[in-house]
């Protein structure tokens, strides 16, 4: 514990410098402002921010990135409360009660709660990963490739599982992802791969590229095609502190929104997302008037709110300590980390604590911020969401554009970006999810090479992976979780649950 109150010592000293402060406040300020307003979310972003890392300091790219991904927590349901719109997807379970207490002229206490119980989850979740972080990166020592590559496959099975589309359609996407993930030159030979003679091809397809045209511009087309409808509330936000009746009804509901929200953080695919689904879900559940939800319940809102953010500091923890991005925003924190020249995984603890404890000094600091930005300027947040999407998709466009280009200066990084976009639009036309592809395109060059690795220290005996007592309990793992996803009935209880 000692150790721990050191470490921390080290990385808010790091935190703490001028530049570092501002990074921090500046990704909170942009996550928020993309989370209010609906139509991007942290994942394009941080994908078009990306190539302005290039300049700055390790620690100050990686404490700005993840400002954008946890500041879009609070700014997403400053609009679904207020719009009944969610910039994010984790804020869609806040339109149901939080847009309810808007239009009973409870916006305020609505918006209040949704900042402090993220702020406590947030904290909470913080201490979590300073506490449990250095534990598994202590164990993670022991991995060897074989451990790696059955942990990285159970990632994936996971992702498959906990895909918002039908099983066959992840397992599809992840597919997909490998498959563009081996375009190249071999890693071990050169050997050129699926390139078709593109010497742009010859690295590999850009990660950039890729993610912000699945999600960047394929969003863009999203919204272009339906009708702008916002109803932005037109009466004066009064009463923005709850009441103390407010807080004892919303505090338990905070305490297992937290708790939910922890948990699911840390599992592979969309955890941190279905966190605040799985809250109301158990709120409805506990509540002794369950129709009390859906007509402004405020710990519909307590809930949720805390789970998501609890849920996004905690997928920190397998990023951090095995260098398993559990999520597509992580992905993109490992695409990061890789620019600035940092191998993600156990040795980032001990080869560069100030980096990792900074980062963990910086959540806190960063929550500390977003209730700052988020109360006070919530006038200005319903000024910005009036403003008509027809003004802002042409910025956003250009911005895509203008940071693929930068990361190579190739105009054919510019037109597949084009290729992704449309083919972004036509998977999520179809029911496909592109989360699990892209998390599969970051995972797949590394399995590879877990995988060969392994492959050599056992001189070709695949019998390596259940020699070994960790990878054989991983694989296990892995299969029994398909085996149980794969039976007919927990399917039907899966889109069932998806679907609700």
């Amino acid at each position: 514990m000692m150790d721990i109150f050191a470490n921390l010592a080290l990385g808010f000293g790091a935190a703490f410098s001028p530049m570092n402060l501002g990074l921090c406040f500046v990704g909170a300020l942009v996550g928020t402002l993309i989370g209010v307003l609906p139509g991007l979310g942290p994942i394009a972003t941080i994908a078009i921010l990306l190539p302005i890392t290039f300049s700055l300091d390790p620690l100050g790219a990686l404490i700005m990135l993840a400002g954008i991904y946890y500041g879009a927590q609070y700014g997403g349901s400053t609009t679904a409360i207020l719009v009944n719109m969610p910039g994010e997807t984790s804020a869609v379970v806040t339109t149901l009660d939080g847009h309810q207490m808007a239009r009973q002229g409870r916006a305020g206490p609505a918006l209040a709660i949704a900042a402090l119980g993220s702020f406590f989850a947030g904290t909470v979740a913080t201490f979590l990963v300073a506490l449990i972080g250095p534990l598994l990166a202590q164990a993670a020592q022991a991995f060897g490739p074989p451990e790696y590559f059955a942990l990285m496959l159970f990632g994936l099975v996971g992702a498959t599982v906990l895909a918002s589309s039908s099983f066959v359609k992840a397992v599809a996407m992840i597919l997909v992802g490998l498959l563009l993930g081996s375009i190249g030159s071999d890693i071990e030979t050169g050997a050129p791969r699926l390139t078709f003679g593109i010497a742009q091809f010859a690295e590999g397809i850009n990660f950039t590229t890729l993610a912000v045209g699945l999600f960047g511009v394929a969003e863009i087309l999203r919204n272009l095609e339906n009708p702008e409808q916002r109803g932005v509330l037109d009466k004066p936000i009064k009463g923005l502190m709850p009441t103390w009746a407010d807080i004892r009804q919303s505090f338990p509901a905070v305490l297992r929104g937290t708790g939910i929200g922890s948990v699911l953080g840390i599992l592979p695919g969309n955890g941190a997302v279905l966190a605040p689904y799985a809250s109301y879900t158990l709120e409805k559940k506990l509540a002794r008037d369950p129709g009390r939800f859906g007509r402004g319940a405020i710990e519909g809102v307590a809930g949720p709110e805390s789970a998501n953010n609890a849920g996004a500091q905690t997928s920190f923890i397998p990023l951090l300590t095995l260098g398993i991005p559990p999520n597509a925003v992580m992905a993109m924190m490992v695409g990061a980390m890789t620019i600035q020249g940092i191998i993600p995984g156990p040795q980032v603890m001990t080869e560069n604590p100030r980096l990792f404890w900074g980062m963990i000094a910086s959540m806190w600091i960063g929550n500390a911020m977003l209730v700052i930005i988020n109360l006070p300027l919530v006038g200005v947040w319903v000024r910005l969401l009036r403003m008509p999407y027809r003004l802002l998709y042409p910025a956003i466009l250009l911005f895509c554009c203008v940071g693929v280009y930068t990361v190579n200066g190739s105009y054919v990084d510019v037109l597949m970006l084009s290729v992704f976009g449309f083919a972004g639009y036509g998977l999520a036309k179809l029911g496909f999810e592109p989360a699990p592809l892209l998390l599969a395109f970051v995972l797949g060059p590394l399995m590879e090479e877990n995988l060969r690795r392994s492959f050599l220290i056992a001189r070709g005996d695949p019998m390596i992976f259940v020699e070994r007592p960790l990878s054989l309990a991983l694989l296990l793992m892995a299969v029994g979780l398909l085996l149980i996803v794969l039976m007919p009935s927990l399917r039907r209880k899966r889109d069932e649950a998806f679907r609700e």
